[in-house]
């Protein structure tokens, strides 16, 4: 019998304490908006943790078992996301401005997608489970961040260069069909993969895993320290992803910060990155030679590992990692720097890239999901042949 776990109190009245403070001197120092928006990365970071909503292990587990709960979680939050990201990008709200995900569909997120879904399989976490589980303690997932910073800072040297193979630019569903007959036809794609998934979960194993979860704890007690279903994430994370496009004038994304803290410690060490054409212009330009508080992306990700801090002292789950292994080290290593490379190359990792981009009517969005995917399969394949995990179990 699993001990019972138990809250840390003296963790959490800490942690936030130091949100408060964070928040207050944001406030005063840059905006308002800029506390906002690290408060919606708390938001999103307890949501993370609670619900332990990740892709890394929901793909896993259906290439592996052909459970498809995590995936058809997935498949509703694009749903939902696209419902409320339509019509603000469609201009149904002309008071509201605000820019989707667009990314051209072309090579560069065809090979970074696929690089990413099969590094995401080695560092055991994707962009979003990356620093949730930071947060909640994974002294592991610290090795898998530092390289995923340097793949991606590695990434914007090399982006350039990879923007000048074919693509066919960029490829709007909203501006090409119209906010609402293009939802429509998203609605629909979704509604088919949902149920596909569904149906090869159903036919392996006769039953279907539902997405409310059970516990004998009552709603607020199973609010504030977890764990929470799967559904009421899709919920929050989807909410939470209109408010980031309301406030920020962007959707939810991780990695643009990650290759923005590598530079910065780059150049700081001497490092010459005058010929990095990713950073001489536009918001890149001006994110570079500005605090890296001052960065939406960088915030909301502080954000993230912070609120899962929370949401693991809450639930008595801060646990850091009492044994690294050598097998450990290599697959952190090398998982963070192709996630971080991959996800330079497409555009963003599993939410900037394919969450915000899905949600957005961009094409590459459906683009880096195939490639994404289909890196998973060869990983996940590639961790059997490697003797990292046993074959699956045939049912």
């Amino acid at each position: 019998m699993k001990p019972k776990l138990k809250t840390d109190y003296q963790t959490v009245l800490m942690i936030v304490a130091g949100i408060v403070a964070f928040s207050l001197f944001l406030q005063h120092e840059f905006a308002l908006k800029q506390a906002l928006l690290f408060l919606i990365g708390i938001g999103l970071g307890v949501t993370l943790l609670h619900a332990a909503f990740g892709f890394t292990g929901s793909w896993r587990t259906f290439v592996r078992q052909r459970r498809g709960a995590g995936i058809r979680a997935q498949i509703l939050l694009l749903s939902l996301t696209s419902i409320l990201f339509f019509p603000l990008l469609g201009n149904a709200f002309p008071e509201l401005t605000a820019s989707g995900a667009l990314a051209p569909v072309g090579i560069s997120v065809l090979v970074g997608a696929f690089i990413f879904g099969f590094g995401m399989q080695f560092g055991n976490g994707c962009g979003s489970g990356t620093l949730f589980t930071v947060g909640g303690g994974h002294v592991r997932m610290l090795i898998v961040l530092t390289f995923f910073i340097i793949g991606a800072t590695i990434g914007t040297a090399h982006l350039p260069a990879w923007l000048s193979l074919p693509s066919l630019g960029k490829i709007s569903i909203v501006n090409s069909l119209g906010w609402l007959p293009g939802l429509i036809a998203q609605l629909f794609v979704l509604a088919i993969l949902y149920v596909v998934v569904k149906t090869i979960e159903q036919k392996r194993h006769g039953n279907v895993a539902g997405l409310s979860g059970t516990s004998d704890k009552s709603f607020i007690e199973r609010l504030t320290f977890g764990p929470w279903a799967l559904m009421w994430a899709v919920i929050a994370l989807a909410l939470f992803n209109y408010a980031t496009l309301v406030l920020a004038g962007h959707p939810w994304t991780i990695t643009f910060a990650f290759g923005l803290w590598g530079t910065k410690l780059w150049a700081a060490m001497g490092g010459d990155i005058s010929q990095w054409g990713f950073w001489q212009g536009g918001y890149a330009a001006q994110a570079l030679n500005s605090s890296v508080l001052a960065d939406t992306t960088t915030l909301m990700d502080f954000g993230i590992i912070i609120g899962a801090m929370l949401a693991a002292a809450l639930a008595g789950k801060f646990a850091p990692d009492s044994k690294i292994t050598m097998a450990d080290w290599m697959t952190a290593i090398v998982g963070g720097l192709l996630m971080g490379y991959g996800a330079r190359l497409a555009f963003g990792c599993n939410i900037g890239g394919l969450l915000a981009g899905i949600s957005s009517g961009s094409l590459h969005g459906w683009l880096w999901l195939i490639a994404g995917f289909t890196g998973t399969l060869v990983g996940v394949r590639l961790r059997i042949v490697l003797k990292l995990d046993k074959p699956p179990i045939e049912v």
